[in-house]
């Protein structure tokens, strides 16, 4: 059976990209791919291209061809977390005094790798709210940047850019345009087909799906930028072993259908957290108030599983995170399993006194697929208990 084509639906790219059957054994499920190493029919003579684990592995290969046709892009390439596959990319297109335009509201690991790390090389960066295209382009005006880096749905306040937007004003000025699409997931949004440059993702979260494997990818149709930083990725050697690709690759086949009851849940509990008088302010694109609503609606196919809220104050924030049941106290998000996280002091604690500070009332939900109302029972009795 040939390899599907890009013109077969996304469940089905989801399910075969990379996955042919073993010509061997006829395995529907391809084999594990452990060596580290690889015979060559004489010197330099190698097997379709393979001779080391850091410069290649057919499991790992399997997953990038699943993630390229996932994204609609012409390369992939597979990290050991998210955070490795972003530094390379920096690397990559980054030189000592570019800059990066970097959105407002974003994962704290990412403004800590550009200020904290990449900074020391000469590396700056600037902070906008990238849902106000106005700024962004105020900013650009200003100075230049290299690299125009996005979130949307943005970590955690769930800000919605126009990526097409976005990508106009960042080309004109010459910056690179990334777009972390971590919190859609390909299943609900397609940043290269709205004109981004690179997608990035912790491909631990949705992708991955079961919180049992840390990974990262890029992925991009640049052919020159690819193979820059692919040759990162074997000179660093920051790859995905090759169970955690294949455990990546499990878990994308059931993506489409653990979004749908992931969109679904987070609904539900949106709304019901709207109308809950002990919450200030809930985020979430699917509610009609929230500002992004109309335009996420656009340009996703759905809304995703995070919902954020705002309590009272932080004391109120702390107290809820720490007294549901369903919903665990714990770092990352979009397992099948429903987690709650404090940013302030979890996941953001990095920027804690910067700008991308996230408010000390806000409580994060990444929404399961659990029965929906047992988590709404779930978060009504910690609310009661404020």
């Amino acid at each position: 059976m040939s390899e599907p084509t890009t013109d077969r639906g996304f469940e089905t790219r989801a399910v075969h990209a990379g996955q042919a059957f073993d010509p061997t054994t006829g395995a529907v499920i391809p084999p594990v791919h452990f060596s580290t190493t690889y015979a060559q029919d004489g010197i330099g003579g190698l097997r379709e291209g393979y001779e080391y684990g850091r410069s290649g592995n057919p499991t790992r290969t399997a997953l990038e061809t699943q993630l390229a046709a996932l994204e609609g892009g012409a390369h992939a390439l597979s990290f050991a977390s998210g955070l490795a596959a972003e530094d390379a990319l920096l690397r990559a297109v980054l030189k000592p005094g570019d800059e990066v335009l970097l959105g407002s509201d974003v994962y704290g690991g990412t403004y800590r790798l550009i200020a904290r790390v990449l900074g020391g090389w000469g590396i700056g960066v600037r902070v906008v709210d990238m849902s106000d295209l106005d700024r962004v382009r105020a900013a650009l005006e200003e100075r230049p940047a290299r690299i125009v880096w996005v979130e949307t749905p943005s970590n955690p306040l769930l800000r919605i850019t126009d990526i097409a937007g976005l990508a106009r004003l960042g080309h004109d000025a010459g910056s690179l345009v990334v777009v972390d699409n971590t919190f859609a997931s390909p299943a609900l949004q397609q940043p290269l087909a709205l004109g981004a440059d690179v997608v990035v993702h912790s491909t631990t979260k949705y992708l991955g799906g079961h919180s049992d494997v840390v990974g990262g990818a890029l992925v991009l149709n640049d052919d020159a930028l690819f193979e820059q930083a692919k040759f990162l990725q074997f000179a660093v050697g920051a790859v995905s072993g090759p169970l955690d690709a294949w455990l990546t690759t499990r878990g994308i086949k059931t993506l489409a259908l653990r979004m749908q009851r992931h969109g679904e849940n987070a609904q539900a509990v949106a709304e019901f957290l709207e109308g809950h008088g002990a919450v200030a302010r809930v985020y979430y694109p699917g509610l009609v108030s929230h500002p992004g609503h109309e335009l996420a609606a656009a340009q996703m196919s759905g809304f995703g599983g995070i919902v954020s809220v705002a309590l009272a104050d932080s004391a109120a924030a702390r107290r809820f995170a720490e007294s549901t049941r369903l919903f665990q106290l714990a770092e990352s998000l979009g397992g099948v399993e429903s987690l709650m996280n404090y940013p302030d002091e979890m996941t953001h604690a990095s920027v804690r006194g910067t700008e991308l500070a996230v408010p000390p009332e806000v409580v994060r939900l990444s929404v399961g697929i659990e029965s929906v109302a047992d988590l709404i029972a779930d978060l009504d009795e910690a609310l009661a208990g404020l």
